[in-house]
């Protein structure tokens, strides 16, 4: 008997390196043993029995074909629409594609838990939250004579590079406080910006784009990762470093609170570089006992990371694949 087709239909492949390629390839691996799966940057009419299209904007014209192949205007069988960060925070508040693709889904899906509340309440039924997941890393052993924090994102305006700057800069004269910066220039500005602040503060280090393998051991090793965000869908790298034994100090958005739950001792205001810079000094004084705030991050954190548990995320998404068949084998 031959297996349903899926295909995932992904903006950013391999090449991109980030949120999206990763979601798109681990799913169709979880996929791969019950159905056959092809991930595409488009659909071009070849017959599939399920889509699971990534980013309601971006790939808003194969959504579109796909319900009008189908002669609806909405609820389209066997169609299942992935929303980023800036699909919700973004792109279905202003933009008449993304708006339609959330009419044209039979499912929208989020990845975060925090995600159904940024839809029209008119459609929050067909929402259906997977939380991403990873590999769990052993905790390493980290000096306690000092704190290395990491941030970890393509230097463009979402990720809100300007608040880890500014926050270097206020902490310059803290020799025991080391910054390091993962992520390709996407923006030249902010690129010129990284260069000059590590030219200013010797303790933060601009290391450009790094292969996932690299970036996850740089997660393990820092004492805490920086998540600085204007808008998530549901990162990658919160979950990489909660499931590395990393606390994490993150905005205080939609997205991230998602990620970590509303009581998260860990959050500062978005863009306020004084309130990143301050948890840094408790979280290196909590090494010295005397804050719990570092302590207290790590148990939150151990409590989050059964979410992100790749047999979780396995369950819901074949729930979903299901859920998209039904109609059809009925």
């Amino acid at each position: 008997m031959t297996p349903p087709r899926v295909l995932i239909v992904s903006p950013a492949l391999a090449s991109a390196n980030n949120g999206n390629w990763q979601t798109a390839w681990r799913w169709s691996q979880m996929l791969r043993p019950s159905f056959a799966t092809t991930i595409a940057q488009g659909w071009n009419g070849e017959p599939f029995d399920v889509m699971l299209a990534l980013h309601a904007r971006r790939s808003a014209p194969s959504i579109a074909q796909w319900a009008q192949a189908q002669g609806v205007a909405s609820d389209a069988p066997g169609l299942g629409v992935v929303l980023t960060g800036t699909d919700l925070y973004h792109d279905i508040l202003t933009d008449a594609q993304a708006q339609a693709s959330l009419f044209y889904a039979q499912r929208l899906v989020m990845l975060q838990e925090c995600a159904p509340d940024a839809l029209p309440m008119a459609l929050r039924h067909k929402a259906r939250v997977i939380f991403q997941s990873t590999s769990t890393q052993p905790p390493v052993d980290k000096s306690p004579r000092q704190l290395r924090a990491v941030m970890v994102g393509h230097l463009r305006d979402e990720k809100s590079p300007q608040t880890l700057f500014a926050a270097a800069h206020l902490l310059q004269d803290h020799a025991d406080l080391f910054i390091d910066h993962i992520g390709e220039a996407l923006d030249a500005d902010l690129g010129t910006q990284a260069q000059a602040c590590a030219a200013a503060c010797p303790h933060y280090r601009w290391l450009g784009g790094m292969a996932h393998a690299a970036t996850r051991r740089a997660i393990q090793r820092a004492h805490v990762l920086v998540h600085a965000s204007r808008l998530e869908g549901g990162a990658h790298v919160i979950m990489e470093a909660v499931c590395s034994g990393t606390p994490v100090l993150a905005s205080r958005v939609a997205g991230n609170v998602g990620m970590l739950g509303a009581n998260y001792a860990g959050y500062f205001d978005h863009g306020d570089a004084q309130g990143l810079a301050d948890l840094l000094l408790r979280c290196r004084a909590d090494q010295h006992s005397t804050d719990p705030l570092y302590h207290q991050l790590q148990a939150q954190c151990a409590l989050r990371a059964p979410l992100f548990a790749p047999e979780r995320e396995e369950e819901a998404l074949l729930k979903l694949v299901h859920e998209l068949l039904a109609p059809a084998v009925a």
